[in-house]
Order: C-alpha cells, then structure tokens, then sequence
C-alpha cells in the first residue's frame, strides 16, 4: 500500500476538480442519502431519485477515466489510483455525509467524530 502514498496529490486535485459536482448531487451528498466510497468512487448509499443516480454514474465514468489517465503516466493501477483518491476524498467528509470503508458498509459520519481515514492511508 506504499505505493498509493506515491501517487500522490494530484489524485485529490484531479478527483474533485474533473467530475463536476452539480447542485443535486451535492445536495444528497449534504443528505447523507450519497457519500464517497473507499476506491475513489461516489455511491448512494439510501434511496434516491434516479436523476441523482444518473449524476452520481457521470461522475464515476468521468472519476474512471481521470483515474486510467492517471495511473497510466504514473505505472500504477487504476485501482491504486482510485484507492488513493478514496484516502484523499474520506478525509474530506464533512460531518453528516455517507462514506463506505473497504468493507463495504454505509456509515455517516457523526459530530465529533474524525475523518473516516483507514490505516492503509498512512495516516
């Protein structure tokens, strides 16, 4: 897991700046009804409207591409770039918000609580 540490920031830059955060999305997100998953990647996490379920798949396919790209000129995986990517967005969950560990459970994260950062993240 070394390796995700190494490809470093600009994941997070790239993650957040390409896939286009619109007003809806945002709004689940704020709702805890859609969260950030672990590989780098948005989920609804409770019963939503299938314009946010739209919106949430156009932001994975941009997130995947962007992920590709990137793993590409660093030779790493798409995968380990997306995990990376996962670090970098779950500590950036607000209090409130979804998020789902690698072991695939929904969770919100409460008042008071740290950001959801997995060990793995080398934090």
């Amino acid at each position: 897991m070394m390796r995700l540490l190494a490809i470093g920031a600009a994941v997070l830059t790239a993650a957040t700046a390409a896939p286009a955060q619109t007003p809806t999305v945002n709004a689940a997100r704020a709702s805890g009804a859609v969260g950030e998953r672990f590989d780098g990647f948005v989920g609804v996490a409770s019963p939503t409207a299938p314009a946010v379920r739209s919106q949430v798949a156009t932001i994975n396919i941009q997130r995947r591409t962007l992920y590709s790209n990137l793993a590409t000129s660093r030779n790493a995986s798409p995968g380990d770039v997306g995990v990376t990517a996962g670090c970098q967005l779950l500590a950036r969950v607000r209090v409130g918000e979804a998020y789902m560990l690698a072991d695939r459970v929904w969770r919100r994260r409460a008042a008071g609580q740290a950001p959801p950062v997995p060990d793995y993240c080398g934090n």
